[in-house]
């Protein structure tokens, strides 16, 4: 595949990604410089590997609505967060660095409270990331987070959710950090159960399932 860099676009197709490898950390830096923040790629940097893709629309249709539910469920539950969407999160300590499809502060909010200014190198990472997989990603993203210290990864894959707690790697688990007594595996099917609705319809009825619970 031919990809070029031009203008601070990434000419690839939804669906598509690219692989470079012997990237270094500034080459790194120059590039997510040169794409800019306004764009539809997603870019991950793994020790000199470097992947950019382009999500599919279904994997922005699973990425949006699991996340507003997810912003639902902590405002029914009466629990303060911020949403920091797909910022670029790097740590050149690590060599490491990825951009989530949705991610959230909730237990180190009061560490980043009120800035926009949020640096790895001496800031906590975000309490709780999702990642959409609905294209065969090249670079292992848990192995990214652990290196940032991310505590919990939720990845939707294939219409299930798939729970992930950091202890010295990623271990699976059937709940939730941030939502332990909340059965956040079935936001999924809830969703498809859903599909025909429209987003605010979506989001009340979630609202009034979190509360039946």
């Amino acid at each position: 595949m031919t990809v070029t860099i031009e203008f601070g676009q990434l000419m690839l197709s939804p669906g598509q990604s690219v692989l470079l490898s012997g990237m270094t950390w500034s080459q790194f830096e120059e590039i997510l410089a040169e794409l800019g923040e306004h764009r539809a790629n997603r870019i991950a940097y793994d020790q000199g590997m470097l992947e950019i893709m382009v999500p599919l629309p279904e994997h922005e249709y699973f990425k949006s609505s699991i996340g507003d539910l997810i912003q639902d469920l902590a405002e029914e539950l009466g629990i303060e967060y911020e949403c920091f969407g797909s910022t670029t999160w790097k740590k050149q300590e690590k060599m490491a660095g990825a951009e989530p499809d949705e991610c959230f502060y909730i237990q180190s909010l009061p560490a980043i409270l009120g800035r926009l200014d949020i640096d790895l190198n001496q800031d906590p990472p975000p309490d709780l990331v999702l990642e959409v997989d609905m294209t065969n990603k090249s670079l292992n993203r848990l192995q990214i987070y652990s290196r940032l210290g991310v505590p919990e990864v939720w990845r939707y894959d294939q219409g299930q959710l798939w729970l992930y707690h950091l202890v010295e790697e990623y271990v699976e688990t059937e709940s939730s950090l941030t939502f332990p007594e909340f059965p956040v595996k079935r936001i999924p099917d809830f969703v498809k159960q859903n599909l025909m609705t429209g987003r605010t319809a979506l989001r009340r009825r979630f609202r009034e399932w979190v509360r039946s619970l």
